[in-house]
């Protein structure tokens, strides 16, 4: 008898008429502590992209003068 998974793993690349896969969670629906961590993963994300651009832009202007 094969063994039933115990849980679910979302498919980020499968056809979606599958539908084998896990509908992806509301926000509301995650635990509190999961959306906390999201959270500053995503505010990291942005600013260390606003950084990146800031330095680049930097160097840009540098070559100008």
């Amino acid at each position: 008898m094969p063994r039933q998974p115990m849980t679910c793993q979302f498919d980020l690349f499968s056809a979606p008429q599958r539908g084998k896969t896990a509908g992806t969670p509301q926000w509301p629906e995650l635990p509190e502590e999961t959306r906390q961590a999201l959270t500053v993963l995503i505010v990291r994300l942005f600013v260390d992209h606003a950084k990146c651009g800031h330095a680049s832009q930097q160097k840009e202007a540098g070559h100008d003068a």
